[in-house]
C-alpha cells in the first residue's frame, strides 16, 4: 500500500460546471443523463480559475439521508485541460500528516508526528511535532492548500484570509518561546505547481506576514501532489519563496 497515497471513490460521475450559488454549493450537469445537480463544494477559496462555466467536474454520490446535497465535488479538471485539481480543502492536513511521517522534508528529518489538532495559544494547529532526540524540543505545523497557479508557481491565498494572516502572526510568535518551532507547510492539490509564493496582489497583509515570519525563523514547507480520478498522491518537497 502506498502510504503517501489517498483514493478517492471508484464510482466518480463525470459532470459539466454551470455555476456556483454560494460558497459550499455548485451546479453541475450529470455528463450521462443531462439531470442538473447541487454538489457540496469543501473548498470556501475564490477558485475562480478552475470553476468556468463547461469545465468538467467529478463528482461522487452520497447516500447519506442527513445530507442536504447527494453529491459531493471531488476534482475539476485543470485549466490546461492537462490534469486535475483537488477541489477538498480538508485533503491537505492529511496528505501533510503523509509528509511528514514519511520523511519528505529535509528539514523535518529529525522531528516525529505527535498529533493532530494541538491547541497552543488562541490557535488550533494542524499537527504537533516533538524532536527525536530532544522531548524538549516541539514544533507547529499550520497547512495550507494552493490550487491558485500562474506559470508553474503556486500562489496562497486566491481570496483575502484575515484569519490565515492571523495564523501567521501567531507562528512568529510561537518560534520566540524556548523549547518551540513552527512551521507553514503549503500543499499543491496539482501537479503543475513547482514553487510557491504568496500572492501579494490579492493579500498583501498576508504576504507581508507571511515574510515577517521567515525573518522570525518560521519554516517554509511545500509539497506537490499528483491528481488523478483513482486518488491524490504526494510526488517530492517544492521550494516555497516570499
Amino acid at each position: 500500500m502506498n502510504k503517501m497515497f489517498h483514493p478517492f471513490p471508484k464510482d466518480l460521475l463525470e459532470s459539466k460546471f454551470i455555476e456556483r450559488p454560494n460558497r459550499f454549493i455548485i451546479r453541475c450537469v450529470l455528463t450521462e443523463t443531462g439531470e442538473i445537480v447541487e454538489a457540496h463544494l469543501a473548498d470556501s477559496g475564490r477558485l475562480k480559475e478552475l470553476l468556468i462555466p463547461g469545465k468538467q467536474i467529478l463528482l461522487h454520490r452520497n447516500n447519506n439521508p442527513n445530507r442536504k446535497t447527494k453529491y459531493s465535488a471531488v476534482i475539476v479538471e485543470r485549466e490546461d485541460g492537462l490534469g486535475w485539481v483537488s477541489l477538498n480543502a480538508q485533503l491537505p492536513n492529511k496528505l501533510a500528516k503523509f509528509a511528514v511521517e514519511a520523511k519528505l522534508f529535509k528539514e523535518l528529518q529529525s522531528w516525529e508526528y505527535v498529533r493532530s489538532e494541538y491547541k497552543k495559544g488562541h490557535s488550533r494547529w494542524d499537527m504537533l511535532l516533538q524532536k527525536s532526540d530532544d522531548e524538549a524540543m516541539q514544533m507547529v505545523i499550520e497547512v495550507k492548500g494552493a490550487t491558485l497557479v500562474e506559470n508553474g508557481v503556486g500562489m496562497f491565498p486566491d481570496a483575502v484570509t484575515s484569519r490565515g494572516t492571523k495564523h501567521v502572526k501567531e507562528l512568529g510568535e510561537i518560534v520566540k518561546e524556548s523549547g518551540w518551532e513552527a512551521a507553514l507547510l503549503f500543499v499543491s492539490q496539482r501537479e503543475d505547481i513547482h514553487m510557491v509564493r504568496p500572492a501579494y496582489h490579492i493579500d498583501p497583509k498576508f504576504a507581508k506576514a507571511m515574510t515577517e515570519a521567515k525573518t522570525a525563523g518560521v519554516k517554509l514547507l511545500g509539497c506537490r501532489c499528483k491528481v488523478s480520478p483513482s486518488g491524490i498522491e504526494l510526488l517530492d518537497a517544492i521550494d516555497v519563496e516570499v
